[in-house]
């Protein structure tokens, strides 16, 4: 047995059980290890992009960490941007990057780089091994870590630190410590504040909030006081449809967001963070609640945020308050639109067509943007998103989450620009076999960044203004690059032709792309 053994049996004694990956060189060792655990479910990301999104993804929705497999820094490199975005989400990951042997840094090989100050902007805890009897603590370490911060966890693994023995050992489960739970004082305090402040109080929520019971539970302390409920802007996951609460974010335009919570004079944040802009703009300010709004924190990510929920509605005297804001079911399916295709009519078709228990994967950005507010009366069903603004997580996510939940269809909404970033994943699903469905909004530009223009006062674009927003000059052609990752694809023009292909994608299974022109 040798450390990579050891880290593979760490790993499995832990139920972490899927390794995304994209191994080089220093990692041979740890592959072979691999080759040796069947019950390791390997899934192989063609740029490390797809690795860490993917792990984004299940990890959202198995509610345990996947590991990743990285080459050295330059791969812990490319895959930073959707570390970033699982950062943001409070995703629990275990990336294992692979080093030169200890002995070997000194010569400062091509690929020698300092892994450790890449990691830690874009990691919650980061571990250099010792020795490979220190790969088992390491592991325990950044598992624990993944799962209490919670977060993303990078370890790093020298090559000798793999390939070196280590001693049998029977190995067994890591106890998690207990999440932390509020003062009572501070829950009294809140519920106070709450009653006193009635409609102009909002509570706002993130993270495992935004489950069903206790986003219910939450919605039953609004009923009980007036109060207003939303959740953060971006969202790791959050459960929707007819029944439960319609949730609604708060809106990515700024002018928007400030209208939203102008009349909030007491917001209380459950694991969430004061909402502000994006970005900031010439005359608008950076945050989004009013200067004489009182800011509470009932509770941080890392907390036990539905115990606290709970504990607040007790406080409350609202356990069986009715809850407010729950979702109606649709009375009749809504008339499916029809013409010429553009982004609303998809987002139209989309959301009255959803099946049950789907998943939707949503980085559609400026073209998807009414959506979610589109979905609330939808059939039940989980809503992942991006969440750090790098842009290029969407197919990943849908990977991971087609991974962590094989009997469940998962649509990806996908903006044609960023999905550029990460097409490569459309092999993995097609490798995989997962049961994906991916929408292309095909605008052949970048969008988003026409508004970005124009919101900072610029509505003449020249030559060179386009050439870097448009993506028209060759046209991307999605049906050629899904077939040549061996997914299937087809290209709708009008909302008839649209509807036919979707509806077709839902009743079978497998990766199916369609490139919506808009």
């Amino acid at each position: 047995m040798n450390g990579a053994d050891r880290l593979c049996d760490t790993l499995l004694v832990n139920d972490v059980d899927v390794c995304f990956a994209n191994p080089g060189t220093s990692e041979m060792h740890f592959v072979a290890a691999l080759d040796r655990k069947p019950q390791m479910r390997c899934v192989l990301g063609l740029f490390e992009g797809v690795v860490t999104g993917a792990a984004d993804g299940y990890a959202r929705m198995a509610d345990k960490p996947a590991a990743t497999l990285l080459h050295c820094g330059p791969g812990m490199a490319n895959a930073l941007a959707n570390m970033h975005n699982a950062r943001r989400a409070w995703t629990p990951m275990i990336n294992v990057v692979g080093d030169h042997a200890t002995y070997h840094l000194q010569h400062d090989a091509p690929l020698t780089s300092d892994i450790e100050s890449m990691a830690k902007p874009m990691s919650h805890f980061v571990r250099r091994i010792a020795s490979a009897e220190d790969v088992g603590p390491a592991i325990e370490e950044a598992y624990v870590a993944s799962l209490t911060l919670p977060g993303v966890t990078t370890v790093i693994l020298p090559a000798d630190c793999a390939w070196n023995g280590v001693e049998p050992a029977e190995l067994k489960p890591v106890k998690l410590p207990a999440l932390k739970s509020v003062e009572a004082a501070t829950i009294r305090d809140i519920a106070a504040g709450l009653r006193k402040h009635g409609a102009r109080a909002a509570i706002m929520l993130t993270g495992l909030a935004l489950r069903e019971a206790p986003m219910e539970m939450a919605a039953r302390a609004c009923a009980a006081t007036g109060a207003k409920i939303f959740s953060q802007m971006s969202n790791g996951r959050v459960q929707r449809g007819a029944g439960r609460v319609a949730m609604p974010k708060i809106h990515y335009p700024v002018d928007k967001a400030l209208d939203q919570l102008k009349d909030v004079d007491y917001l209380v944040l459950v694991g969430a963070q004061i909402p502000v802009g994006f970005f900031a703009y010439p005359g608008k300010p950076g945050r989004l609640v009013h200067e004489g709004c009182e800011i509470v924190t009932l509770a941080r990510p890392g907390d036990d945020l539905p115990g606290t929920i709970a504990a607040l509605t007790d406080e409350l005297g609202a356990t069986k308050t009715a809850p407010a804001f729950i979702a109606p079911p649709r009375r009749e399916q809504p008339a499916l639109p029809t013409g010429t295709l553009d982004a609303d009519k998809v987002c139209s078709i989309v959301s009255t067509l959803l099946p049950e228990n789907c998943i939707v994967c949503d980085e559609s950005v400026s073209s998807g943007r009414m959506f979610y507010f589109d979905c609330y009366s939808a059939p039940q069903h989980d809503y992942i998103q991006l969440t750090g603004g790098a842009i290029g997580e969407g197919i990943p996510l849908a990977v991971g989450a087609a991974v962590a939940c094989p009997d469940r269809k998962v649509i990806g909404m996908q903006a044609d620009g960023s999905g550029m970033y990460t097409v490569q994943g459309l092999w993995t699903q097609a490798r995989e076999n997962l049961d994906v469905v991916t929408v292309i909004f095909a605008n052949r530009t970048y969008a988003i960044l026409h508004g970005e223009m124009r919101a900072v006062g610029v509505n003449d674009f020249g030559r060179n203004a386009k050439l870097m927003l448009n993506l028209d000059e060759p046209a991307l052609d999605w049906v050629s690059m899904a077939r040549g990752m061996g997914v299937e694809a087809a290209r709708a023009t009008t909302a008839e032709e649209f509807t036919k292909l979707f509806k077709g994608a839902l009743g079978r299974k497998g990766p199916f792309l369609i490139e919506a022109v808009i």
